[in-house]
């Protein structure tokens, strides 16, 4: 699945600013990895080339990422913060507390990339628990599958906007 299948990104100034340093490294290594094969090569036989068979994988990799970093970036939507409407959704710190437990758990819904420099937890708003609360206003309780089957019952408690400062 490409970040295109899925909906607009929503990413804040700094994590945009960060993945597209990411992005541009990786473009200006592509020579270096490009000559390590070349070296890789010119040693002989590459049935048995290690260093090439690691070099062509770290190649490949790397475009991946690359690819996924473009796409990301081409799709995100930059510093426009979610209403603050107590509505859980992507880009919102969502507070909860799950049936039977009287602890609540606090994440960011968001995508990884988003949250990666950060100090919360980030579920993804296509996991389980991101999909069941998608649109859930607070106060109220939503299901969905656990991995073993059992389904949990969890209510949303304040959902507000990210805020990385």
């Amino acid at each position: 699945m490409t970040v295109s299948d899925t909906k607009v990104t929503w990413l804040t100034q700094d994590a945009y600013d960060r993945l597209k340093h990411e992005l541009d490294e990786m473009i200006e290594d592509r020579p270096v990895i490009a000559a390590r094969i070349n070296d890789s090569r010119e040693e002989g036989d590459l049935k048995e080339n290690g260093g090439y068979h690691a070099a062509r994988e770290e190649q490949g990799q790397a475009e991946a990422r690359i690819r996924h970093l473009q796409e990301l970036l081409r799709n995100a939507k930059v510093g426009e913060a979610p209403e603050d409407d107590g509505t859980a959704g992507p880009g919102k710190v969502l507070t909860v507390k799950y049936d039977g437990d009287d602890d609540e758990e606090k994440f960011l819904l968001a995508t990884r990339e988003e949250g990666a420099q950060g100090a919360l937890d980030v579920y993804s708003p296509e996991s389980p628990l991101g999909k069941a609360l998608l649109g859930a206003k607070e106060g109220e309780s939503r299901e969905y599958e656990l991995p073993n089957g059992k389904t949990m019952k969890v209510t949303l408690v304040k959902a507000v906007p990210y805020s990385d400062s």
